[in-house]
């Protein structure tokens, strides 16, 4: 999946050409090299949450390419989706990633059954007026025999008293929103999704933890003490169906981090190939390389995310085994780019390093490398 950029500010008409919104893209190159390449190690090293880079991206059309009821054509077009994200990841990952919380939270509101929140939340979080994110790493967790479900529900008339406490989830604020899962501790015992309000009665938000990278994300623990979920929050009840429903598109989605993170590490081995290639032609991985690697690999993403609701087991199996991949790429491609810029890539604002630790998270975010492992040996075996 090459990347597409873009030169001047342009509108954002909701108008593909082959089968991308090159005016969406061309927005985000802007945005990336006037706004958020100025406070880019601000984000990695000082926590800077850049809520003007989120809202201005918003405004260009960047969170509701994939929302169907939110673009003028009609279309879910995860495609340009992922190449805004890579433009952004490419710049700074924690942004990137950012974008595909934003982008998530809207694709399940957009794919629930709920039109009272698809009605009044939904538009608000495809501009980006609304922001917010996603609390389902605990729950893929669950459903894969990982860890257990940390939210419980108490059905009562009219909704559910939720309790428990996630441990992170990001793109969080006090004015944010997200979706969550909980199971239900009545004779049901099944599991609900909802969507929280941070600003809600008995929830917190907890600052608990200060991480290598990744730091500018909004990331937070989320307690909920006896917090009431009105019926008319719920997204999914029950919800296997739904899960089925959104995991493609949860999980191609991030593919625009690993792309623009992978794209990035290949400029800066190409950087210093004048000063450094006599010696560096001597390391494995070279930009060649991983450029091959990398075209390959986003033609077979282009591909998945022209259908996101194939519900076919195997269909499901080669988005694991690409989201797979990408991770493996993207740890490729930055420990190369670490080693051929040398020394000068180990100082403390340089980009290698940090394209270093970004890397990191790409392989351990949910799903991560030994998750999708894990799905892949149990669909292998069925």
């Amino acid at each position: 999946m090459p990347s597409v950029r873009g030169k001047q500010q342009q509108a954002a008409p909701d108008v593909p050409v082959g089968g991308i919104n090159t005016a969406v893209i061309d927005g985000v190159q802007q945005v990336s090299d006037t706004l958020l390449s100025k406070i880019t190690v601000k984000i990695d090293r000082e926590g800077l949450y850049p809520a003007e880079v989120l809202r201005t991206l918003g405004e260009g059309g960047v969170f509701r390419q994939h929302l169907a009821s939110q673009n003028i054509l009609g279309q879910t077009d995860l495609v340009t989706a992922v190449h805004a994200m890579a433009v952004i990841s490419k710049e700074c990952l924690s942004t990137g990633f950012m974008t595909w919380c934003q982008d998530v939270l809207g694709w399940y509101i957009e794919n629930s059954e709920n039109t009272h929140l698809q009605q009044t939340i939904l538009p608000g979080v495809a501009r980006a007026e609304s922001l917010g994110g996603t609390a389902l790493s605990n729950p893929m967790k669950y459903f894969s025999g990982i860890e257990p479900l940390q939210l419980q529900a108490t059905p009562v008339g009219g909704g559910f008293i939720i309790n428990g406490t996630l441990p992170w989830v990001s793109n969080l604020g006090p004015d944010h929103y997200f979706g969550a899962i909980a199971r239900t501790d009545d004779s049901s015992a099944h599991e609900i999704m909802f969507l929280m309000s941070c600003a809600g009665e008995g929830f917190k938000l907890l600052r608990n933890a200060e991480f290598t990278a990744m730091e500018g994300t909004g990331t937070f623990a989320c307690q909920f003490k006896d917090v009431f979920i009105p019926e008319s929050q719920l997204l999914a009840d029950p919800v296997q169906p739904f899960l089925k429903k959104i995991k493609a598109g949860f999980i191609l989605l991030q593919g625009g981090m690993a792309m623009g993170l992978i794209e990035s590490c290949v400029a800066l081995m190409r950087d210093v190939e004048p000063l450094l290639g006599h010696v560096n032609c001597f390391l494995e991985d070279r930009p060649d390389e991983i450029e091959a690697d990398y075209q390959d690999l986003g033609g077979r993403l282009a591909g998945l995310l022209a259908d996101p609701y194939n519900d076919s087991d195997e269909f499901m199996q080669d988005v694991i085994q690409t989201r797979l991949e990408a991770s493996e790429l993207t740890l490729r491609a930055a420990h190369s780019a670490m080693l051929h810029t040398g020394a000068r890539g180990y100082l403390v604002g340089a980009p290698a390093q940090r394209k270093l630790r970004e890397a990191y998270f790409v392989a351990i975010v949910t799903p991560a490398i030994k998750h999708l492992r894990k799905e892949l040996d149990r669909m292998l075996e069925n």
